[in-house]
C-alpha cells in the first residue's frame, strides 16, 4: 500500500499541506510553534477530545490505543491523563512533530506509557491488537478513494474485534450551497490564526485541489468499507465532522 499524506493539523483543525513529504514541511521551528499558532481555536480541539474520551470510556482499564497521525500529541495526552493506565502508540511521519509529541508527553509525565513510531500505519511492527484507534484530520488528504478505504482497513487490521475507531475529517458536498456558505464562515474563523488574506485565498484553493471533501454519507461508506460497522457521527465543528465505529 502507498504512503499516506498526514493532516497538516493532525490533532487540531483544518489547514492543509502541499503534497510533499512531512519532513519537508515540518521543520523544527514550525513544529515547535504549531500549538501556539492555533491556540485560539483550541475549543474545537477540546470538544473533540472530550467526546472521544466518552466514546472510549468503557474500554478495559489497561487499554492499548493507536494514535494515527499523532502530530504534537494533543489527543494522546488528553486520553493519557484521563485514563492513567492506558498505553499508547503514536504514529507520525514527521520527525519534528514526533519530537514535539515525545517532549510534551515527557513534560506531562505520560511518556513511559507511550511508543513513538516514525512512519505510517503500514510500517508499524506487528503487535497485540489495539483496543481503539484515533485518526484525526488525516484521511481527507487521501485523494484516491480506494486508497482511503485501504487506509481505514490498515487501522481495522490493528484493532481487536469490536475495537473502536474515532475518525475526524473535513467533509461536505463541495457542490452544495451549504458547503459554500460554511466555507466562508470557516475562512473567517481561520483569521484567528493570524492568516493573511493571501493565505486564506491559498487555503481556499488548496481545499479545492488537495483535500478530498466528500458528502457525509460517502465518508461513512468509506470508513465502513475499511472493515467497520456503521459509523456514527458524534460531532461537527464547522467543516470538521467526527465519527466513531467498531471494527466489524
Amino acid at each position: 500500500m502507498g504512503r499516506h499524506i498526514p493532516s497538516f493539523m493532525p490533532s487540531t483543525l483544518g489547514f492543509v499541506m502541499p503534497p510533499q513529504e512531512p519532513s519537508v514541511i515540518f521543520d523544527q521551528k514550525h513544529a515547535s510553534e504549531y500549538d501556539k499558532r492555533f491556540a485560539k481555536l483550541a475549543a474545537m480541539r477540546d470538544a473533540l477530545h472530550l467526546l472521544t474520551g466518552a466514546v472510549f470510556a468503557d474500554l478495559p482499564t489497561e487499554a492499548r490505543i493507536l494514535c494515527v497521525g499523532a502530530g504534537t500529541g494533543s489527543e494522546l495526552i488528553y486520553l493519557a491523563q484521563k485514563f492513567p493506565q492506558w498505553r499508547f502508540t503514536a504514529v507520525e511521519p514527521s520527525v519534528p512533530m514526533l519530537d514535539v509529541c515525545r517532549r510534551r508527553t515527557e513534560e506531562c509525565g505520560v511518556a513511559s506509557r507511550c511508543v513513538f513510531h516514525e512512519g505510517y500505519v503500514d510500517s508499524l511492527p506487528p503487535s497485540e491488537p489495539f483496543d481503539a484507534a484515533t485518526s484525526l484530520l488525516v484521511s481527507h488528504f487521501i485523494l484516491d478513494l480506494d486508497v482511503r478505504a485501504q487506509f481505514f482497513r490498515s487501522i481495522a487490521e490493528r484493532l481487536r474485534p469490536g475495537g473502536y475507531l474515532v475518525s475526524a475529517d473535513l467533509a461536505s458536498d463541495p457542490a452544495s450551497a451549504t458547503y459554500q456558505s460554511l466555507l466562508e464562515v470557516w475562512l473567517r474563523l481561520m483569521r484567528e490564526t493570524d492568516a493573511t488574506p493571501e493565505k486564506l485565498e491559498a487555503l481556499r484553493t488548496a481545499y479545492a485541489r488537495d483535500v478530498a471533501f466528500l458528502p457525509l454519507d460517502r465518508v461513512r461508506a468509506i470508513i465502513a468499507s475499511g472493515g467497520f460497522a456503521e459509523p456514527v457521527q458524534f460531532l461537527q465543528t464547522g467543516l470538521i465532522h467526527a465519527w466513531y465505529a467498531k471494527r466489524a
